[in-house]
């Protein structure tokens, strides 16, 4: 990790210190909510070795909104969750969120990740699936999807854009 570009590495040497360190994770996102009035937080996964050069472009995206973006995440697995704070309140500051989330997802991308690590599609993702997956991939999850769904009533626009 050192040799990649992080700052400080923290590892547990005991079962206290296991728990001191999750209880430090866990924190994270809820602690958040005294930053501003409102956040969102991505989900994305790119190679391990590209971690901290995806640090650096979204803290870029960061400074060309003029937003913050506080990002925590999973390094073992390259996972990173970049939560934009913002008040919603502002139709301005809602319209950067908005971009800076398609540039997000652009950087997973351009690094070889993926557009979800672990919290799925929904919305926002649903435009980049057929680039970050292909058409061939998608034609074969529809096929699945309509074998296992065929009434399209389980999440519907949410995790597959229409063939």
């Amino acid at each position: 990790c050192l040799q990649t570009g992080a700052s400080r590495v923290d590892m547990a040497r005991d079962e206290e210190q296991r728990a001191e360190l999750w209880r430090a994770r866990r924190s994270v996102s809820p602690s958040l909510a005294r930053k501003a009035p409102n956040k969102l937080g991505e989900d994305i996964t790119v190679p391990r070795s590209a971690i901290p050069e995806a640090v650096r472009r979204i803290k870029a995206i960061s400074a060309k909104y003029g937003l913050p973006i506080v990002i925590f995440g999973h390094a073992g697995d390259g996972n990173l969750h970049p939560n934009i704070l913002f008040d919603r309140r502002d139709p301005a500051q809602w319209q950067k969120v908005e971009q800076m989330v398609e540039e997000i997802f652009r950087v997973a991308l351009d690094l070889g990740g993926t557009l979800s690590g672990e919290h799925g599609i929904g919305t926002f993702k649903l435009p980049y699936m057929r680039e970050a997956l292909g058409q061939a991939s998608i034609n074969i999850q529809w096929r699945v999807k309509q074998a296992l769904d065929p009434q399209n009533i389980l999440n519907p626009g949410k995790v597959l854009p229409e063939p």
